[in-house]
């Protein structure tokens, strides 16, 4: 094999990439927030049913910079952002590597409605920073970025694209299958999807919707069929948060995945951190967006396989 031959397609990829960098970081300089760096290993991650981590010694590689973030939140930072590596074990497939790109920011004295501002602003940027003059094609298809994003419940997705109401679902256990299958693939085709107001089944780190009917302050973002983001107002509610990890915990317990021990400091910070939102965002998945491409492959140097 030549040296550096897997690269022989990807060159303008990579410089795209640079560029599209380069935009994101004067994004967020420009309006005032902070960019921190935080330790890629940690003692112990958020605990999650669905997401295992990579081992480092006694420590973990970190799945999401989370964790310190919020804690600088409580230290008193109101406004941050963090590009780093992540790293999230048996995850590959054309969308999916073990060690990936995150974006992550947070806001004090917001909520996720906020962050939908946000993101419709950054996408845009984003889009210019390789001339796409606000329109981009993902499998054949235009998706305008300049039109009115759709606002979409899961409770209106359900009824629309998966035959089926989320509470039934939820009931049924077929939540997550329906989710990916049916509803999924029909988000964001045309214009960008806001998927908002999840159960709190599914609510994860996000708070309780005031008058909302049992659903979390929570959205994920998605274009042309592919999700992109995850965004909360955030839970400072130290016991009920304490409540859903151990819920976490428990369904890790029952297909045998490894639980870890509570992140302790994290809970005794939450109670510091005033009302906020903040948003996971999967950078090499817009780069894969922004420039066409099928696999994630095609916008990073090195794949695991090519190491």
């Amino acid at each position: 094999m030549i040296a550096g031959s897997h690269l022989s397609g990807r060159h303008e990829n990579l410089r795209n990439r640079a560029k599209i960098l380069a935009a994101i970081r004067n994004f967020f300089v420009q309006r005032g927030f902070l960019e921190v760096e935080t330790p890629h290993r940690i003692p112990v991650p958020i605990p999650e049913a669905h997401i295992d981590v990579t081992a480092s010694g006694s420590w973990v590689l970190h799945p999401s910079p989370e964790i310190c973030m919020k804690r600088l939140m409580a230290a008193g930072f109101d406004q941050i952002f963090q590009i780093c590596r992540c790293w999230r074990d048996g995850e590959r497939g054309s969308l999916h590597l073990p060690e990936f790109t995150m974006l992550e920011w947070y806001r004090t004295h917001a909520d996720y409605l906020s962050i939908m501002d946000d993101c419709e602003a950054l996408v845009r940027c984003a889009a210019d920073a390789v001339a796409l003059k606000g329109k981009i094609r993902r499998q054949g298809k235009t998706v305008n970025l300049f039109g009115a994003w759709e606002k979409l419940t899961v409770r209106e997705a359900f009824l629309r694209y998966g035959g089926i109401s989320m509470q039934e679902a939820l009931q049924k256990d077929l939540f997550d299958e329906i989710m990916v299958c049916a509803i999924e693939p029909q988000l964001g085709l045309e214009t960008p999807t806001i998927l908002m107001e999840y159960p709190l089944e599914r609510g994860s780190l996000a708070r309780k919707k005031i008058g909302g009917e049992g659903v979390a302050e929570r959205f994920e973002l998605y274009i042309g069929g592919l999700e992109l983001a995850n965004a909360f107002s955030e839970l400072v509610d130290t016991k009920e948060q304490r409540a859903r990890f151990i819920e976490e915990q428990t369904i890790r317990a029952a297909t045998n995945k490894t639980c870890y021990p509570l992140p302790e400091k994290f809970l005794d910070d939450l109670q510091a951190i005033p009302p906020s939102a903040g948003i996971a965002f999967g950078i090499d998945r817009l780069i894969m967006l922004l420039l066409d491409v099928d696999s994630i492959d095609e916008v990073v140097a090195f794949t695991p396989e090519e190491l």
